[in-house]
Formats: structure tokens, sequence, C-alpha cells
């Protein structure tokens, strides 16, 4: 118990004694600097030492204990740049220079390029140090999957090629500003009034494929604004700024005729789009469609996660595609082994992972209970007695609260980083701060 005893020394500090969690953090940190060395290759990546500017970047430890304190409070970066001046045991956790602080911007470079596969580790790490310390026994396990959603509007036909209306002519708008001698036509104003209609009830039928086709062919005329702009790009030369526009403008081109395309085959010839021909959004192009079911379609991505008995989540898949729950049994199962080297006696989830097949690998894997909430036809549990069947499953429901929690708590309902890779890294944050309240829970209670 090195790590209770560390932390309870810790905790005769008043300023500790006042945030037992960065206490926690703090006392895991400085007994384990080796932490440092899982992220330090992603925030040094790209560094070039110079002769000029301030000459004193965050070290590798400060950019960690920021982001750290930054996802304990649930801050962004600008609340963070604040609270170097407006908290004591921020300025005391991150090792700041108050005379000195660093703007929300340094933070947002270096955060940013903590990968996710770094994280991912980080996790595993900070997981062993509970087990180490009796707080996990992995002795149990439980799994379940839910959805992330990311940071779009609904997605219709209709705001699609909205959206790809306004974003041509924020992007012409810019490109103006730089090259008076550019001109183009405005066509927002007409494709909202369209926009409007379209989603008007009344307005069904015949009456709404009229509409489609007034606002396609103003589409069409956009496409071939933005299409000739690019065209003629080498004619225009200036700044970086001016380089940045036409490179956002070609990336936009193609997206506009896949939506023409989509919204084309679906409104006016009345035919269905696969889904994995779609785009869910112009923004978040990285977006699926989840369907569980007879539930609601979410757009975001799909996030299995895995805990134990202490309430650590253990276990953290981010999917690409909307996967059956049934294929993520046998590689979490896989993943426990290589990251705690462990096999679990008991393991419970919900119906939608049931199969033969992935029973079958429990069983050769070494676990004794394997426990699907529901099944099907002939297949049948197996366990060593009927009430620890029963008592699996009631334990298993608790899963529900353990993500319930994580989405309230750190703002995982819907993600509001950009691009996928963010998007992951966004989730094993939330994961990490987590995990460290149930730790700090659990000293808390052994104090008491």
């Amino acid at each position: 118990m090195k790590l209770f005893e560390s932390w309870k020394f810790k905790f005769e500090n008043p300023d500790w004694a006042r945030n037992p969690e960065f206490g926690l953090i703090d006392t895991i940190l400085e007994k384990n600097p080796q932490f440092y060395e899982i992220v330090a290759s992603d925030i040094t990546a790209g560094n070039k030492d110079s002769e000029f500017g301030r000459g004193d970047s965050p070290s590798v430890e400060q950019i960690t204990r920021a982001a750290l304190y930054k996802e304990m409070k649930g801050y962004d970066y600008r609340e963070l740049e604040y609270a170097q001046s407006d908290s004591r045991i921020c300025e005391q956790f991150v090792k700041i220079n108050p005379a000195r602080p660093y703007s929300f911007q340094v933070y947002q470079k270096y955060i940013s390029r903590i990968s996710e596969k770094s994280l991912s580790r980080l996790m595993v790490e900070i997981n062993k140090i509970a087990i180490g310390d009796g707080i996990e026994d992995l002795k149990q396990f439980r799994e379940d999957s839910t959805v992330v959603e990311t940071n779009i509007h609904y997605p219709t036909n209709s705001s699609l090629v909205f959206d790809c209306i306004k974003e041509s002519d924020r992007l012409l708008k810019h490109l103006k500003e730089e090259i008076e001698s550019l001109d183009y036509e405005d066509y927002v104003t007409e494709g909202k009034k369209t926009h409007f209609k379209i989603n008007q009830p009344k307005n069904s039928g015949d009456k709404r494929a009229d509409l489609f086709r007034k606002q396609l062919e103003l589409f069409v005329k956009c496409i071939n604004q933005v299409s000739n702009v690019v065209k003629k790009k080498s004619e225009y030369e200036g700044s970086i700024g001016v380089i940045a526009i036409f490179a956002a403008l070609t990336r936009l081109l193609p997206l506009m005729n896949m939506v023409y395309q989509m919204t084309y085959t679906r409104e006016i010839l009345g035919e269905k789009v696969p889904n994995d021909e779609k785009i869910f959004s112009i923004y978040e192009l990285h977006t699926d469609i989840i369907v569980k079911g007879r539930r609601e379609c979410k757009f975001g991505h799909k996030v299995d996660l895995g805990t134990g008995k202490s309430n650590l989540i253990l276990t953290c898949t981010i999917l690409d595609e909307n996967k059956n729950d049934g294929e993520l049994f046998i590689p979490t199962i896989d993943m426990l082994k290589s990251d705690y080297g462990a096999t679990p006696e008991s393991i419970v989830t919900d119906g939608g992972y049931a199969s033969n097949k992935n029973r079958n690998h429990a069983v050769k894997s070494g676990i004794l209970n394997v426990v699907f909430n529901k099944i099907t036809r002939s297949m049948k549990n197996i366990v060593i007695s009927e009430s620890v069947e029963a008592k699996l499953k009631s334990w298993r429901s608790g899963m529900e609260a353990v993500i319930s929690n994580l989405k309230r708590g750190y703002k995982l309902r819907r993600c509001t980083w950009k691009g996928l890779s963010h998007f992951k890294q966004k989730v094993y944050w939330s994961i990490i701060a987590y995990n460290i309240r149930v730790m700090t829970c659990y000293m808390l209670r052994k104090m008491a």
C-alpha cells in the first residue's frame, strides 16, 4: 500500500487536503517519472532549438500536469490559462512561475500533440498502480459499449447542402479581403430562404421535390463558382493566408459534389443511398451513424469500455466504424491479457456480445464464469452455480452507471474536439480523469 501511505502523508498539507484528487495525482507523478517518458516523444516532436523567442517553453512535466488539471476541472484552454493566476493549487500542481504564466495557445499546441496511443498506455500504467495498491483485483470484468457523439447538428440533405453554400461563401469572402479583384456571387440569402421552406412540415410530396430542385440548381451555381476560383488559383499571388484559403476551397469542392450527388439521388430520384456512401458533416468527416436496436440513431463513434469490480475503466476501444458488439468481445479479452498480464475469473456482458464463438474463446482463455445477460436458442452461460450467475447479472447493470458518470462528469456525451485523432484523445483524457477520481474515492473511504 505504498501509494496510500505516500498520499496520506501529502494529505496533511492543507492545500492538498482541500484537493485530494490533485494530491493523489501529484503523488503518482512524483513516484512514477517514467509516465513523462510515455508522452515525451509526442510533446517534443517537431521542436527546434532557436536563439529567438521567449526561450522557456513548458517542460514535458508541466504539459502533462496541465493536461490532467484541465480534464479534472473540466476546463477549456482559456479557463486553464486563467486558473494559473487565479488558483494556488493550479500554480502548485502544474509547477509554473506565477510571474510568467503560459498562454492558452501554448497549452493547446502541446497538449493536442499527445496521441491516443500514448494516452492509452498512460491509462494502463495508472491502472497498474491501482492494481498493485489493491484497489482493483482483476477477478471480475464487465463490458459494454456506448456512443460518443461528434459536435455536429442533426444531418439532413437540406442542411448539408446549405452548410456547403455557407462554407463556400465564408471562404470566398475571406479570399475577397485578400484579393480585391476577385468577384463572386452571394448565394447564402436565397439558399437560406429555400432551406427554411424545405423544413416546413406543410411542404411535402411534390412541393418538397420542387423546392429541392430549386435548391440544387442554386447549389450547382455555387459549385461551379468554387470550381472556377480554384482553377484560377495560379493567377493569384498572395500571402500564406491566400494559400490556406485556396487549400480549404480545394478540399471543400469534392465534398460539395458528394453532397449534391447524395441529395439528388435521395430527394429527386427517390432512391436510397447506402450509409457507407454518405457523409454526415462537412466539418467532421469521420462521423459514423450508429444504430443500436430500435433506438434513435446517433452520429459519432462507438466506444467499447470494460471495468473491474472497483469501477476503474480497464479497457477502451474507439471504433472507426460501426461494428457489432459481438466482434469486440475477443479483442477485449486479448487486450486484458496483453495490457495487464492477467485473465479475470468472471466476465459478464449484455446480450449483444453473446455467441458460442465468444463463449468458447473465453473458456479457452481460462475464464471460469462467462455470463451474457441475454442468450438465445440453445446457448448456455458457463457458471459454477446459478447464484454466481445471478450476482454477475446484477453487477453488470452497474456498467450503465459508470458510462453515465463518465459522460456527465467529464463532458463526454458530445465531444467538442475537432478531428478523429483529437476525438480519441478527448475520450482517453476523460477516462484517465475518471479513473483518478475513482482511486481518490477509494483512498478517502480507506482513510475514513
